[in-house]
């Protein structure tokens, strides 16, 4: 079975970065697909940031301020998270496996077999 770890979150100041990290656990699990969400209290799981055929996705309200990165040798994937706001604000989720094959998806929950339990994210202003 493939399993999700999160690890790096914490509280930052406004301004501030979090690198936060998703290990792929359950023997070298090769996804097409990878992401990283975010659901902040009352709101819906958002996509954040997804690597799909090697293609790079962003949210518009986080292009140019964090990168996704894989490093295949560690199974993990990373989110570089800079020039932090506090509506970034949330509990962060990494997900992979494709549930389908659309690249207009990869930024959407239903693209994705496998989840991580999260790791809270909070930014002071």
């Amino acid at each position: 079975a493939v399993e999700l770890v999160e690890s790096g979150g914490g509280s930052v100041q406004a301004g501030g970065s979090l690198r936060v990290s998703c290990a792929v656990l359950g023997g070298s699990y090769r996804s097409s697909c990878m992401g990283w969400f975010r659901q902040a209290p009352g709101k819906e799981r958002e996509g954040v940031a997804a690597i799909y055929i090697g293609n790079t996705y962003y949210a518009d309200s986080v292009k140019g301020r964090f990168t996704i990165s894989i490093d295949n040798a560690k199974n993990t994937m990373y989110l570089q998270m800079n020039s932090l706001k506090p509506e970034d604000t949330a509990v962060y989720y990494c997900a992979a496996g494709c549930a389908q094959h659309h690249s207009s998806w990869a930024l959407l929950p239903r693209m994705y077999n496998y989840w991580g339990q999260g790791t809270q994210v909070t930014v002071s202003s």
